[in-house]
């Protein structure tokens, strides 16, 4: 009789970590972890890499998105696929699939649920996109990675390229070797990311955003500046709690 209450105990036990660790997983699948800061980057010129994309060690269903260290590219994550964007000699765009990358900052998560909606048509840009994703995630966790899948009927990316060896002190000079690219009518498929909580550090001071985008030819890629959607064509995805 003492024998099978011990044993009850102990599978009761079991089974009660086990949901515990159950809880835990699912709390932290979607979390977001940031590596280095903007900050240090644009003002104190700390341009070297942080974080090395081959040494995360969990790519299933991997999420990410940043710059190449010394600011000569851009990088995305989407679904475990990484992909490298840079600029060739003639200012075109090389898109290349890697892990081989470094980042001077960098945020990433693994998300493998997600949640679909269709985009009102009266959120065609940035600004009303970030206010729309404020709104309707007021009692997610913050901060999170999104999707954004359809056409856009115009976009500006840019993608990073200071000269090798030249020294930055300000995002101005961060930015001033920038090669701009303007699309239109493309399908795309976009990666965010949203936080109330991290201008400077992983979004620029005056936005709560920070999107990359790729065509769905994957010849273009780059960070997003500027954008009007196509009305009825674009999908949101939201991480799954």
């Amino acid at each position: 009789m003492i024998t099978m209450n011990v044993r009850t105990t102990l599978v009761g036990l079991t089974i009660l970590t086990l949901t515990s660790y159950t809880t835990r997983a699912q709390q932290t699948t979607n979390e977001v972890k940031i590596v280095g800061e903007m900050k240090n980057v644009m003002w104190k010129g700390q341009l070297f890499g942080n974080i090395d994309l081959r040494t995360i060690a969990n790519k299933t269903h991997l999420y990410g998105l940043g710059p190449v260290e010394y600011l000569t590219g851009e990088i995305l994550i989407i679904d475990g696929k990484s992909y490298k964007s840079t600029v060739t000699a003639d200012s075109t765009i090389k898109v290349e699939e890697t892990y081989n990358i470094k980042a001077p900052f960098f945020g990433y998560a693994n998300i493998s649920k997600w949640t679909e909606k269709t985009l009102p048509d009266s959120i065609q840009n940035m600004q009303q996109l970030e206010m729309y994703i404020n709104k309707v995630t007021k009692n997610a966790p913050r901060p999170f990675m999104f999707k954004l899948a359809g056409t856009v009927e115009k976009a500006t990316i840019h993608i990073m390229h200071v000269p090798k060896g030249a020294k930055v002190s300000s995002p101005d000079e961060a930015h001033k070797g920038q090669i701009n690219y303007k699309l239109q009518n493309e399908q795309v498929d976009i990666l965010g990311f949203f936080s109330t909580e991290h201008k400077a550090i992983f979004t620029h001071h005056d936005t709560f955003l920070h999107m990359h985008l790729m065509t769905s030819d994957k010849q273009k890629m780059g960070h997003l500046d500027e954008v009007l959607f196509k009305k009825g064509t674009m999908k949101l995805y939201l991480p799954s709690e």
